[in-house]
């Protein structure tokens, strides 16, 4: 995987008639926040509560407790708060501009369809995005050498079935059918007035599947096991460069093409759920994604007569582990709310300008209402803390650039419908 990508969270789509854009921050870039219920729970019993027909993504064996046909239908608003703070080491000629917020409000939507064909079988399909990230510097920032803008959007689209082999355990497995696009901009230090830019753009698709185990030892306790396979992005292109002047465009006359493939990383979830009584349930995560073969680079000019446009950067397999629980409140009224935590794709020493990954805490809040026998409306918000992330960033053509985005975090709203015919 390679290419300069950026911070924090978020991925946009139209798939079957349907605009999808999402967002989110985590240890990487993956999402849980995929405009569904999950968002109350802070994810817990991801690949467990098989409640909805968006578990033919976070475990398709889940579809096979789904009665009929169940539609569910998701909108998603997030607004992320990453702000950069230079500090006295930053190289002088950058200047004082920290960049303003890189993120700020962000739309997202899920569409999920489910259909049980027999007592055994049941096929489903997802229009959705789960990994991706974008972001946008003012132009004259103290890091616009290493980043300006970037958009990295992963789009799904994923039909899937489940087979019932038993009365206490289910299979099922999907297609990841992803839609890629990356773009990014990196201003470039010239001898001209102003700076250069640079720029690469394109789009490509991907391949991967998803399977799940689902077993139900007893009614009303689930336990999950789902693993989704990493998706190669083979992004290429040759870059643009403009506002070099006479010497820099010599140099970059017949630039390269770059080749800025990625793999979006695979991942493996154990949930368990479990209804204590006909008013509570309880539900557990515990995860891992493989974020090691990441393989981003960054793009950026590095010497007035670079050898290299790119540089290859370090990243860490992250854990995340999550608890939650549900109420029934009335008939009509349900209550949820969980806690999670992912560890850190990236170490401190490892952090870069174009994608300041780091730890996540998420805490959800959400209600359900059950509108009729058929229908069920439902509103969730998550709060997830980020905290400090402290980037150095050294090069003697680029500058030095230090500081760090502090007390960064992200809020979650989504409204979502659930309906069965």
């Amino acid at each position: 995987m390679k290419h300069n990508t950026k911070l924090t969270i978020i991925g946009s789509a139209i798939a079957c008639g349907a605009a999808l854009s999402t967002t989110v921050h985590g240890g990487g870039i993956e999402l849980y926040e995929i405009a569904t219920p999950d968002v109350g729970l802070a994810s817990a019993g991801y690949a467990a509560r098989a409640q909805d027909a968006s578990t033919l993504f976070k475990n398709p064996a889940g579809m096979s407790l789904l009665p009929g046909s169940q539609f569910q239908g998701g909108a998603q608003l997030t607004y992320g708060n990453v702000e950069f703070s230079h500090d006295s080491s930053t190289s002088s000629f950058l200047g004082n501009d920290n960049g303003g917020n890189a993120i700020g409000a962000l739309p997202a939507a899920g569409l999920f369809f489910s259909q049980q064909l027999s007592e055994r079988f049941a096929v489903g399909f997802g229009a959705f995005s789960y990994f991706g990230l974008v972001e946008k510097f003012d132009d004259n920032w103290v890091g616009r050498y290493y980043i300006q803008k970037s958009a990295l959007l992963g789009m799904s689209l994923m039909p899937a079935m489940s087979f019932k082999a038993t009365d206490w355990l289910s299979i099922g497995a999907g297609l990841n059918a992803m839609y890629g696009y990356m773009d990014t901009e990196v201003a470039i230090r010239t001898l001209a007035p102003g700076d250069g830019q640079l720029k690469v753009k394109d789009e490509t698709w991907g391949f991967g599947a998803n399977a799940g185990v689902l077993i139900e030892p007893r009614q009303g306790t689930r336990i999950g096991l789902t693993y989704l396979s990493p998706v190669k992005l083979d992004f290429k292109d040759t870059p643009t460069f403009s506002n070099l002047g006479p010497l820099g465009g010599a140099i970059f006359a017949n630039p390269p093409q770059l080749n800025l493939g990625l793999t979006v990383p695979q991942s493996v979830m154990l949930s368990g759920y479990h209804e204590l009584n006909p008013k509570w349930a309880l539900m557990a995560n515990i995860g891992w994604q493989n974020w090691s073969q990441f393989g981003k680079v960054d793009v950026g000019v590095d010497s007035s007569n670079p050898s290299s446009l790119t540089k290859n950067l370090n990243y860490d397999d992250t854990w995340h582990g999550a608890i939650g629980a549900q109420f029934r409140a009335s008939e009509k009224w349900q209550i949820s709310g969980g806690f999670a935590y992912d560890s850190s794709a990236v170490s401190d020493a490892n952090r870069t300008l174009s994608l300041p990954m780091g730890q996540a805490y998420r805490i959800g809040l959400g209600a359900q209402w059950q509108l009729s026998k058929k229908v069920n409306l439902g509103a969730a918000y998550e709060f997830m803390w980020c905290g400090d992330m402290p980037v150095v960033q050294d090069s003697a053509y680029r500058g030095r650039v230090s500081g760090g985005f502090n007390d960064s975090w992200f809020s979650f709203f989504t409204l979502n419908l659930n309906w069965i015919f």
